[in-house]
């Protein structure tokens, strides 16, 4: 198996390297390098320290982690979140906090998941559409 490699450089000095809880993980934990507060329905930005570089053809999709949202409310707000192979800014994500009481984050704690997925490079043709059973069918069309 070909095994890419992800780049990286720690712009601040908390930043913890991405690692996967098992070796069948589909995710690499993301960690805060700053302690913060979310209060309920506010959301923030949350550094991770670190500038990555993805390999060509693939792209970082930013993730939830589970735990997190389901004992606290604390989600990633655009999951997923998409970081193109060629954006090199600092690594941050957006949480926010679904639940009722205040959360607060500290240094290193792990605070979402990075999952790595091929990118398809396609061509857009004008043209017109061949027909399908389905067709013209918008929201709801094939059943509740």
């Amino acid at each position: 198996m070909n095994k890419n490699t992800i780049k990286f450089e720690r712009v601040h000095d908390n930043a913890v390297i991405p690692q996967k809880a098992t070796p069948q993980s589909a995710g690499y934990d993301l960690h805060s390098v700053e302690d913060l507060t979310i209060y309920p329905s506010m959301r923030r930005t949350v550094s991770t320290g670190l500038r990555i570089q993805i390999p060509v053809g693939f792209e970082g999709q930013v993730r939830p982690r589970s735990g997190l949202a389901f004992a606290h409310g604390i989600t990633v707000l655009n999951a997923p979140g998409t970081i193109d192979s060629d954006y090199r800014g600092v690594l941050q994500v957006i949480l926010v906090n679904h639940g009722q009481m205040p959360y607060s984050i500290s240094k290193g704690d792990r605070i979402a998941q990075i999952v790595f997925s091929p990118v398809a490079y396609l061509d857009w043709d004008e043209n017109e559409l061949n027909e399908t059973e389905r067709g013209f069918g918008g929201f709801g069309s094939t059943g509740a």
